[in-house]
């Protein structure tokens, strides 16, 4: 059949076709190992035990992006005919930007110490079914594909701004699926509009016309909503913490203490070794694995880490971002005191996380009005986009249930004290 459609809960109907040249790039792309290897990456790690329709994939959130690509593409090619030699390059660099994921998406890159930008790069360039379908497409396309995704470079701007900046089609996509998946009802946005108000500066960048003014500013504040209430909420970052100490646990006792197979023992102790087989071996189904067996018969440590993931038997975690970062430190020295005097192991159940968060960079590929007389930064015309300049910080004192009434009565007089 020289037609295939993807039938997506946000876009509707995502129709390929293969008598277009690019749309064959595409199709043949999706049908490769490693982008298969995406239905087995949650897009929003185990954001599920906290959100529980979270269960949306990297596959699904990669043909979304795919998909506004398109549509933004064909709204600009109407100004500039010229981009649309740019189509196999942007529909390639849409499609595969998450190809290079590690397990549990976000989360395992900082599990497991990787970019899953560097590693796009490399399976583009390296596995033959990516690179040689590139290739035969049009010659250097695998490496303008690289290049793009892992370093941002592209000779047309307008190209790699709908890859990736302040707003591009990730975000776009994301924002809309992860908020309809976590049931984040305020995270609609505008995307016709914002699509529809995409244009291009003089200069041949990527620019935003006044008529999608308020679509864009709705976006930046969904984006932000987006981070405090679903990515930084409290038990997400629970979550991804016992994640992240549970693989740091497995590290740290070494293959004598801690079984696993072939491919994730090449992840855990030998990831400067890692050879692209072994990268796409590992996935959220052989992570899990291993986290059941390490339940059943791990050392103590990481027993308690996994069966408290598995079971959903979650730590809990108190706002502490008011507080300097002294008495932060003070308040998680007193929760690992109050851990061991229950006899718990503290460095398996206290933690702090801390993360600061920025709506919106001016001076980050920031955004720009173009009416066609007039080029204006966005920040310059509207109160609401500086107002998400400033940088806000969140931290969480990650902790057992056995202390939370003490160390809360702790927490209670330090945010009394105020500054010294």
């Amino acid at each position: 059949m020289s037609q295939r459609t993807y039938h997506d809960p946000l876009h509707g109907a995502i129709s390929l076709d293969r008598d277009l040249a690019a749309e064959a790039l595409v199709i043949d792309l999706i049908d490769t190992a490693p982008f298969q290897r995406l239905r087995r990456i949650r897009q929003l790690g185990p954001a599920f035990l906290t959100f529980h329709g979270a269960e949306s994939s990297r596959f699904t959130h990669s043909l979304g992006v795919l998909h506004l690509a398109r549509q933004a593409l064909s709204g600009l090619v109407r100004q500039a005919p010229q981009l649309e030699q740019q189509q196999g390059l942007l529909y390639a660099a849409a499609l595969l930007h998450d190809v290079g994921h590690a397990p549990y998406s976000h989360s395992g890159e900082e599990m497991f110490g990787l970019r899953h930008e560097s590693w796009s790069g490399r399976l583009i360039r390296e596995h033959p079914a990516l690179h040689d379908r590139l290739e035969t497409f049009a010659a250097g396309t695998a490496a303008a594909v690289a290049d793009l995704l892992e370093h941002g470079h592209c000779k047309a701007a307008a190209i790699k701004a709908l890859v990736s900046s302040q707003l591009d089609c990730d975000r776009l996509d994301y924002l809309l699926r992860d908020s309809y998946s976590t049931g984040a009802s305020y995270g609609r946005l505008d995307r016709e509009r914002i699509l529809a108000s995409l244009t291009l500066a003089p200069d041949g960048c990527l620019a935003v016309h006044p008529k999608g003014l308020m679509a864009v500013e709705h976006y930046l504040v969904v984006r932000n909503l987006m981070y405090r209430s679903v990515y930084n909420h409290r038990l997400n970052v629970v979550c991804n913490w016992l994640l992240s100490q549970a693989i740091a646990t497995a590290r740290r006792l070494g293959p004598r203490q801690v079984w696993a197979d072939a491919a994730m023992a090449r992840w855990l102790w030998e990831p400067q070794e890692l050879d692209i087989d072994t990268f796409l071996a590992n996935d959220d189904i052989r992570c899990g694995y291993h986290l059941q067996r390490w339940r059943e018969d791990g050392p103590s440590g990481l027993q308690e880490l996994c069966r408290r993931l598995l079971e959903r038997q979650l730590l809990k975690a108190s706002d502490v971002s008011a507080l300097t970062p002294e008495v932060r430190l003070k308040l998680l020295a007193q929760a690992r005191s109050l851990a061991a005097a229950q006899g718990l192991q503290p460095d398996l159940c206290c933690g702090l996380h801390q993360q600061q968060n920025r709506g919106y960079h001016p001076y980050k590929g920031g955004l720009r009005l173009w009416d066609g007389q007039r080029l204006q930064a966005l920040e310059q015309r509207s109160a609401l986009v500086r107002s998400l300049i400033e940088p806000t910080e969140t931290a969480w004192l990650i902790h057992p249930a056995e202390v939370r009434t003490e160390l809360q009565q702790r927490l209670t007089l330090e945010a009394g004290a105020g500054p010294a």
